[in-house]
């Protein structure tokens, strides 16, 4: 019996293709079929059985659907391989279900090739199924805000989760929303624009519970926020008043408030100011507190200018590093120059150069003959 599984297993080995024995190295638990079709198309098995080997030992798998329907799409023989090799959970997807799924996102989507594009870069939020009932219903619920189509599926490749669930709980989070925009003051006639852009930044939001926002804002409100100003938190931060706790905007502003050595009035204008302050960590801010004071930045600096303490301290040193080299000296400067992104910063480097370079003009000197 030993002899006879042994040659068994010898012959079943010498009709392995020898691709798969040198640079596969099937395993006996692995399906065959599944390795040789993904090596066909060029996906990393070594990457694959890395991180989830355990997609190559299911059966029935379905490696050669999933390509074709991706093929079908439009998409390239390098597409294929990317998103099969970033998610090899893809062949485990009975065709029907991929079919069903293609043609819902389709009804959103513009067109096959920004379909393939998303997939591509979201290809758990297409190759995961739900309950399709609830993803037609959640699509019909968006589309009745008026959102666009493109939107619509931006939501779908980004918090694929909460068009599985039933369109009610996002609907209650939906009404939670523009019922605390218009009770600040917010304008019906923009509540739209509003909302498109907070679910654009996160769209995580829909998967919150109404009471968060609800707590948040009676917390700020109790810290002396007014009306307006809890308007402009919520428009600029927009999700992030959702990913905050009460208790972590209080340990938050209670050390920036220590910090900076400020009053509660003066604190609610530098969190006016900058935003961002309620959502970063004790030790993400005493870091980057550390790093300006460390370059000579003075806490009435800070203050003046507290959107700084939104850009890394490595940031931060490689910015006045380069303002220093131009004889700049945030010491005795203003800090606006270092805030924005990198092109924001650029563009106030360039102007700086400009000034420099520029030759003054004195309106008075006399003019050299020819």
């Amino acid at each position: 019996m030993l002899r006879l599984l042994a040659t068994s297993l010898y012959l079943h080995f010498q009709r392995t293709p020898s691709h798969l024995r040198s640079c596969a190295t099937l395993t006996p638990s692995e399906n065959p079929q599944t390795v040789e079709t993904l090596y066909q198309l060029s996906v990393d098995l070594q990457k694959v059985r890395k991180l989830k080997g355990w997609v190559l030992r299911q059966n029935p798998a379905y490696a050669e659907e999933a390509a074709q329907l991706l093929k079908d799409l439009g998409a390239s023989g390098t597409v294929v391989s990317t998103v099969l090799t970033s998610h090899p959970e893809a062949v485990l997807c009975h065709p029907e279900e991929t079919l069903a799924q293609k043609n819902l996102w389709m009804s959103v989507c513009p067109n096959k090739k920004e379909l393939v594009a998303i997939i591509e870069k979201f290809p758990a939020s297409f190759f995961t199924f739900s309950n399709h009932d609830n993803q037609r219903d959640n699509i019909a619920y968006f589309r009745s805000l008026n959102l666009n189509k493109r939107m619509i599926t931006k939501l779908m490749a980004g918090a694929p989760q909460s068009f599985g669930r039933p369109v009610e709980q996002n609907r209650d989070m939906v009404r939670s929303l523009q019922k605390t925009y218009l009770d600040l003051g917010g304008d019906e006639a923009n509540m739209k624009v509003w909302l498109q852009k907070l679910l654009n930044q996160n769209p995580f939001v829909l998967l919150k519970e109404p009471q968060i926002l609800t707590d948040n804002v009676v917390f700020l409100r109790e810290r002396g926020f007014g009306t307006a100003e809890l308007l402009h938190l919520l428009s600029k931060l927009k999700a992030f008043v959702i990913d905050l706790n009460p208790e972590s905007m209080r340990r938050t502003l209670g050390y920036s408030k220590d910090v900076l050595g400020c009053s509660e009035a003066e604190l609610r204008t530098i969190i006016v100011r900058c935003p961002a302050l309620l959502y970063y960590p004790e030790d993400v801010l005493a870091e980057r507190f550390a790093g300006l004071l460390a370059a000579g930045v003075s806490m009435g600096q800070i203050a003046q200018t507290p959107t700084v303490l939104e850009l890394t301290t490595q940031i931060v040193n490689y910015r006045i590093q380069r303002l220093k080299g131009r004889g700049y000296d945030v010491r005795s400067s203003s800090l606006d120059v270092l805030n924005g992104t990198k092109k924001d910063f650029e563009v106030s480097f360039g102007r700086l150069q400009l000034r420099r370079e520029r030759p003054l003009f004195n309106p008075v000197a006399p003019l050299k003959d020819d």
